[in-house]
């Protein structure tokens, strides 16, 4: 792992480096990097993959205790990074998280080439479904996200709805939970950066905002969602994918919402034949 200093604190991420086209992929809440590995390992020979781990629980170093880790916060790391590492003509790849739609809505998209938003939060499903619910229902007690976390190290507990078991149709392997459980496991101060994180979502007007404001993207965009997704909407998938002026829509069968779980394989073929090579 790499990592870049930015103004929320020190982040985290994996460069598989070369020449071939840049794409940055960013994961969900109480998840890292690894979400993309089966992903990256197929297009790692051609792209330059870039794989920060956001600050969205799984992450291992605390942000600075003022840091601004609300949904818009995160995103605006997101531009950060970006910038820090001057990435330039990026493809950005989303799946669970989808705060970075933010991005265009508030004019920071410039080193955005390309968009690939894949079952994502969307519209005013933040935090999204039952999963989404119940992590913010946690977070609003003290001491909840401990409990919360201490209960998933139990494999049963995570294959229940409420957990994680709408988000994968497949149990994510052990050890790979493990790895994004533990600093939740181990740290008040990440347990902190969570809690602001999942409180600090913005009212359902500027939600709906930030998706009309994806009109306003034009250049090309691919939209990939999982058909039997119980997590984010199908509808949500498909009405993105109207709204913005250069999408097109991908369906991918027996798949939740971590579609790089799942079927990493029809998804990294998808980004394949969305980004060109030259």
């Amino acid at each position: 792992m790499t990592e870049v200093t930015l103004s929320a604190g020190v982040v985290e991420y994996e460069d598989t480096g070369g020449e071939g086209p840049v794409l940055v992929l960013l994961h969900g809440v109480a998840m890292n990097g690894s979400l993309w590995r089966h992903v990256v390992a197929g297009l790692r020979s051609d792209y330059r993959c870039v794989v920060p781990t956001l600050p969205l629980g799984a992450h291992r170093r605390p942000m600075r205790p003022d840091a601004d880790l609300t949904v818009r916060g995160v995103a605006h790391l997101v531009a950060e990074f970006l910038e820090a590492l001057d990435l330039q003509d990026v493809t950005l790849v989303m799946n669970d998280w989808g705060g970075a739609q933010a991005l265009v809505a508030e004019g920071r998209d410039q080193r955005i080439g390309r968009l690939v938003i894949t079952s994502c939060e969307a519209f005013d499903n933040f935090p999204p479904g039952l999963p989404g619910r119940n992590l913010y229902a946690a977070a609003r007690v003290p001491g909840g996200l401990r409990l919360a976390f201490a209960l998933l190290k139990l494999e049963r507990m995570r294959r229940l709805p409420l957990t994680w078991g709408w988000m994968s149709r497949r149990p994510v392997p052990p050890d790979v939970m493990d790895e994004w459980f533990r600093p939740l496991w181990t740290s008040a101060a990440i347990r902190r950066d969570l809690r602001a994180y999942v409180l600090g979502v913005p009212p359902r007007d500027e939600l709906l905002a930030w998706a009309e404001a994806l009109r306003t993207f034009d250049r090309p965009a691919l939209v990939v969602w999982a058909a039997e997704d119980k997590v984010m909407p199908l509808a949500h998938g498909r009405r993105l994918a109207e709204m913005l002026p250069k999408g097109e829509l991908v369906e991918i069968a027996d798949s939740f919402t971590l579609i790089p779980e799942d079927q990493p394989r029809p998804l990294g073929e998808a980004i394949r034949t969305f980004v060109p090579l030259s």
